[in-house]
């Protein structure tokens, strides 16, 4: 199957260069960033006709979105110290989205911030971001429970874990193939959930995302930043309908993007450096990179049409040639494409820790407390990952949407760490370089300063204006999880605006 579907994209590519061009790797690293694969059979099983409503404590819905309503519960898992949620946004488009969110436990409820996760893929659960990286807690060896994390997010902001777009985690429906309409839902999801919890009311959000979400959190800011001013526009105008007054303008002040793919023409380029010439030994020969680099040409001009026609005839052709004449021969050497220090220890994402995460998300006692209306939770979905694939999506532009919010005073954050191959920190500080906005100039002329936490240099970043790009030393493409104590600085720092030096 597998085989059959790269020939039908080779033929894709065909048509766009010209020239024969036979896939020659199988991709490793297709989640967490992409790369085409064959869906199979998940055992996936939900059915809204059976849903019990009585164990939700909260059913909300809002005249002014009248196709969505939120659903919510305490399931009394993982941190049970803190106040916590869980629930499923509905939408009449036959779409659920499952979400769950805990309070943060060293600051006033009032006072505190709340952030949204979103892991990448395409096709990841951000349970991964909240049972691996920087959750409350992290599951345990063998997936029988959870383990307290001193080191989890919610110690200064409440956190929103989604999985998102459908069929991610336990979300179910309708098919959503493309970055840009999942964005919608999340924006409704949030009017819903301030409307459910007024206690909330003066929260300012911060949207953050890892991986392919270099393409989710610039698609859910624009989301919110167009609605917002659609509202603000209407209000000033007293166009607002009696139900539209409803709708509040959601404080965005914040996103923050970390090993990202968000900029595939810049990023290409930097596979090479980061697999020859990097700060660590390297991991391919000379002989290897200098393919690499005579390839990029021809990966840029394809890049390029897809970024003119964002079409899956344009967009396909160029991510097939890119992966497989440029990052895929990497997974030759058998390493982990997340961290280039480390070989690759599980099939599952290289990393064991996921197959844990799998067994104590499909324990019948742990989906029940949750809600969960999918019987098999699966960490990433091929079938997702397939779509997005076959849409093109995985190397249409998204940083063309974060210069509209740095112009309206909302800060971005691009960090990485910087033992990641997939979504290296080379390829990540040269987008936001080249970057076309009013401070690029002043950002590009800004020093590479000292960040240091507790006294040990943990990274460099650059800062100008509400622009930072910050580099982490010794992180793979996990930050969280390899700099647990250097990355909840760094989240801290920021939601307080506070200067990292």
């Amino acid at each position: 199957m597998v085989n059959a579907i790269r020939l039908a994209l080779g033929a894709l590519l065909l048509l766009a260069t010209g020239a024969a061009a036979t896939p020659t790797h199988q991709h490793v690293f297709n989640q967490h960033h992409g790369g085409a694969v064959a869906p199979k059979t998940s055992g996936r099983t939900a059915n809204p006709a059976m849903v019990d409503m009585s164990q939700w404590t909260t059913v909300t819905s809002m005249d002014a979105i009248p196709n969505y309503q939120l659903r919510v519960k305490n399931p009394g898992l993982c941190d049970t110290s803190v106040n916590q949620y869980s629930g499923y946004l509905d939408t009449a488009e036959d779409k659920h989205f499952f979400f769950w969110f805990f309070e943060a436990r060293k600051v006033k409820r009032e006072d505190a911030p709340i952030i949204l996760w979103l892991n990448g893929g395409p096709g990841c659960s951000s349970f991964t971001g909240l049972l691996m990286e920087l959750g409350p807690c992290r599951v345990s060896e063998g997936g029988n429970g959870t383990n307290h994390n001193p080191f989890g997010w919610n110690d200064r902001a409440h956190i929103i874990f989604l999985d998102q777009p459908t069929n991610v985690g336990f979300s179910y429906g309708k098919d959503v193939f493309n970055s840009i309409a999942a964005g919608k839902d999340v924006n409704a999801l949030l009017q819903l959930f301030y409307k459910s919890f007024p206690e909330y009311a003066n929260s300012e959000l911060h949207v953050f995302g890892e991986s392919y979400g270099g393409h989710y959190v610039p698609a859910v800011a624009k989301a919110i930043h167009e609605a917002n001013k659609e509202l603000e526009q209407k209000r000033s105008l007293s166009l607002l309908s009696a139900s539209e007054e409803e709708q509040r303008h959601l404080p965005l002040a914040s996103i923050g993007i970390g090993n990202g793919i968000v900029d595939s023409l810049v990023q290409n380029k930097y596979y090479s450096t980061m697999a020859c010439n990097s700060t660590y030994p390297p991991v391919l020969d000379q002989k290897t990179c200098a393919k690499m680099d005579a390839a990029y040409p021809t990966c840029a001009r394809l890049v390029k049409a897809c970024y003119k026609w964002s079409t899956a005839l344009t967009c396909v052709p160029a991510m097939m040639y890119c992966l497989d004449n440029i990052e895929g021969y990497y997974e030759d050497t058998g390493r982990n494409p997340y961290d280039v220090r480390r070989m690759c220890e599980d099939a599952d994402l290289c990393y064991p820790i996921m197959g844990d995460i799998d067994a104590f998300l499909n324990q019948a006692s742990v989906q029940k407390a949750l809600g969960a209306e999918v019987t098999k939770f699966e960490s990433c979905s091929e079938k997702v990952n397939y779509g997005f694939s076959l849409n093109g999506d995985l190397v249409k532009p998204f940083h063309h949407y974060i210069p509209p919010l740095l112009a309206d005073n909302i800060r971005v954050l691009i960090y990485a760490g910087d033992a990641d191959f997939v979504c290296n920190w080379y390829g990540n500080k040269a987008w936001s370089m080249e970057l076309e906005w009013p401070g690029k100039a002043g950002f590009n002329a800004a020093s590479d300063d000292v960040w240091s936490v507790e006294g040990q240099d943990a990274g460099e970043v650059r800062t100008h204006g509400n622009f930072t790009f910050l580099r982490v030393f010794g992180a793979g493409h996990m930050v969280p999880y390899d700099q647990p104590v250097n990355s909840l600085d760094m989240i801290n720092k920021w939601i307080s605006n506070t200067p990292y030096v």
